[in-house]
């Protein structure tokens, strides 16, 4: 959110200036281009002015390019997009290079969302059955070579109240409990449960996620589950989301402000619906898996006008509880945010809400 200037800005039709941009912050946007856009630092600035002249930001077009460009000594900070192998790469080569290596966890959250309406994903035992066959370490070692962290609820590890209740309820490829709970819920060898697992096109991450999971599972409980893996144009995926096209999708959380509130309420409260009938129109719907509890809806409720922390707290455990019941998600991972600085550059940090001031850099 920008706070709007009254003596800039008018409210009303047609006033809106879209190519103007009027800001308070210690820069003053001197380009914006295709590419790269230039702060220079603002002389009229009402607070502490910022430790350098102003900032070049380079926008590349793939990982591989802001890999090359980096350690070829291009670019003085690298931050966000590069792959797995291109980090490890990157942290090798430091000693020898001069290259700084700041690592900080994120709140971004990554889960399989699953959609409670489509049959057979409308049965909970099947849900948690899924749960149970998550191996999180595995994807850990895998995919991310050590630099992500398993997460057990779709609150992130950063918050106090964080339970691990998927870790607690399922464990890590629980193939055993899993094969129970699929067959309470009436499959077995000579009848498996048929699995779609979505995920992004332009994502290599997500992809081998994806394969991981349908590998491991494919081993370890063989002819118990058919998993299929598709993949789609991101645009494309977030139109049909909410339609109800897809049985379960890979996807991750940048939340909207830091509080408990934004990583459970766009995923578990619904504001038209019934148990009967799932999620007919609200966050829960808009998010695929179109989930409903009164449950929910009401602990969210209470949660928003409580004024005793620790009695919202207790709300929100509740939740997390009520999440490793129901399932409608699974959380998967956590990332963690490496950025990478050349030995010249100063004061490269990211703050704990996931914000990269740009004002106590030098070089």
């Amino acid at each position: 959110m920008t706070p709007v200037q009254p003596k800039v800005y008018e409210i009303g039709a047609g006033k809106f200036k879209p190519k103007e941009f009027i800001g308070t912050g210690p820069y003053k946007l001197s380009k914006f281009g295709t590419d790269s856009i230039r702060l220079d630092a603002y002389e009229g600035y009402w607070g502490e002015k910022p430790a350098n002249k102003g900032v070049d930001i380079q926008l590349v077009t793939s990982p591989a390019n802001l890999f090359n460009a980096f350690r070829t000594g291009g670019l003085d900070v690298a931050y966000q997009t590069l792959d797995p192998d291109q980090i490890r790469t990157l942290e090798q080569g430091a000693q020898q290079n001069g290259w700084q290596v700041i690592q900080s966890g994120t709140n971004t959250v990554n889960y399989l969302v699953l959609n409670a309406k489509s049959e057979p994903l409308n049965n909970v035992k099947v849900r948690q059955a899924i749960a149970a066959l998550i191996d999180r370490n595995l994807l850990n070692q895998r995919v991310f070579q050590g630099q992500a962290e398993p997460l057990y609820s779709l609150l992130p590890t950063t918050f106090p109240i964080y339970k691990p209740i998927f870790k607690d309820k399922y464990g890590d490829g629980n193939y055993a409990k899993a094969q129970q709970l699929l067959t309470e819920a009436g499959f077995s060898q000579s009848k498996p449960l048929s699995l779609e697992i979505w995920y992004s096109s332009g994502s290599t991450t997500r992809g081998l996620v994806a394969s991981t999971i349908k590998a491991a599972i494919e081993e370890k409980l063989p002819g118990w589950v058919s998993v299929q893996l598709n993949s789609v144009e991101t645009g494309t995926l977030f139109d049909n989301l909410d339609k109800g096209t897809y049985a379960a999708v890979i996807l991750d959380w940048y939340p909207d402000y830091y509080d408990a509130e934004t990583f459970i309420d766009p995923f578990l409260s619904c504001e038209t619906g019934s148990v009967a009938t799932g999620c007919e129109s609200g966050q829960s719907q808009a998010g695929g898996s179109f989930y409903y509890s009164d449950r929910a809806n009401d602990l969210l409720k209470k949660q928003r006008s409580e004024q005793n922390p620790k009695t919202r707290d207790t709300d929100f455990t509740q939740l997390q509880e009520l999440l490793g019941e129901d399932v409608p998600y699974i959380p998967l991972w956590q990332n963690k945010d490496y950025v990478f600085a050349q030995s010249k550059v100063q004061n490269v940090a990211i703050q704990p809400s996931q914000q990269f001031l740009f004002s106590p850099i030098t070089k």
